[in-house]
């Protein structure tokens, strides 16, 4: 199977197994597998927003050819406003700053003016699906933009970038300690809100703050796909930080899923995948994505 599908059934994977428990209290509750219903009453393999959003972002990149905002922002307003992209025809999640920069899009604001450009609005909502620019060629610019149709500012830009350079490096089969380097390496001086990065590997899970604020999901993230090594240790690990559950376990099981691929001792459990919501959709989109790419290097 090829690394399109291994991430992204990694971030789906990671996702559903966090959506029963999202924004309980670490250490108030313990998942050792898939389960379903809790926070959003959902059966077992139900994936949320985080999901929903990437896979309409791969469906407008196969459409179009290539990177196209005001498709790929159509594609959002469709999924929020008409249940596209869902898993059972019913959007359960959605984050203010995404749903505000999909209303602005609404009225007829251009999409690289619709997304909310403040430091208070730096929640995780485009690095849960920049995934797929990590799967094909994109420029800095290119992540630029796909963030900042919701995104703008630069915090959250800067996340995207070193989370699509690292799983990037990842596809070339680095090691993570490499990526790393690489990544921090690659971005040079960094903003003091990224300090702790180069100390992921040093930082004890007390430590680890796992909110929707963009960089502390970036860190925890990170800080999962180091300390384990396997992915369903990864995604477990993550899902049980507590808090935003369900995508920092997705933005670990994306770079998870490229290292671990599917199946075996380490890899995506079969038994998780059977239980996903449209896996077969899933599948069919990966290998529709894996196939422009092919012809638009």
């Amino acid at each position: 199977m090829n690394k399109i599908y291994d991430a992204v059934m990694g971030l789906v994977v990671g996702d559903a197994l966090g959506v029963p428990v999202e924004f309980k209290a670490r250490d108030t509750f313990h998942v050792d597998d898939m389960i379903g219903y809790g926070t959003y009453n959902q059966p077992p393999g139900t994936w949320s927003d985080d999901s929903s959003l990437t896979l309409a972002t791969m469906e407008s990149i196969i459409r179009k050819g290539g990177i196209d905002p005001a498709d790929m922002m159509w594609n959002f307003s469709r999924w929020l406003n008409h249940t596209v992209f869902t898993p059972h025809g019913k959007v359960f999640d959605v984050g203010g700053t995404t749903e505000a920069a999909i209303r602005r899009f609404n009225c007829g604001i251009e999409p690289l003016k619709c997304g909310l450009n403040h430091c208070k609005y730096n929640g995780n909502g485009s690095l849960m699906r920049i995934l797929p620019l990590a799967l094909m060629p994109s420029s800095m610019n290119d992540i630029n933009n796909v963030s900042s149709l919701t995104h703008v500012h630069e915090i959250s830009k800067r996340a995207c970038r070193f989370y699509v350079a690292t799983a990037k490096q990842l596809l070339k089969y680095g090691t993570l300690d490499y990526c790393l380097k690489y990544s921090l390496g690659y971005f040079g001086k960094w903003a003091k809100e990224f300090s702790r990065l180069p100390k992921i590997p040093e930082l004890k899970r007390d430590e680890i703050r796992s909110t929707g604020y963009v960089v502390d999901t970036l860190e925890a993230a990170l800080w999962c796909v180091y300390h384990t090594r396997s992915y369903r240790d990864c995604v477990l690990t993550a899902v049980n930080l507590g808090g935003d559950t369900d995508t920092i376990a997705a933005v670990a099981g994306g770079l998870a899923g490229i290292i671990y691929g599917c199946g075996g001792e380490s890899g995506i459990p079969d038994e998780w995948i059977a239980q996903i919501a449209r896996k077969d959709w899933i599948r069919e989109l990966c290998e529709r994505f894996r196939l422009v790419q092919v012809d638009t290097r």
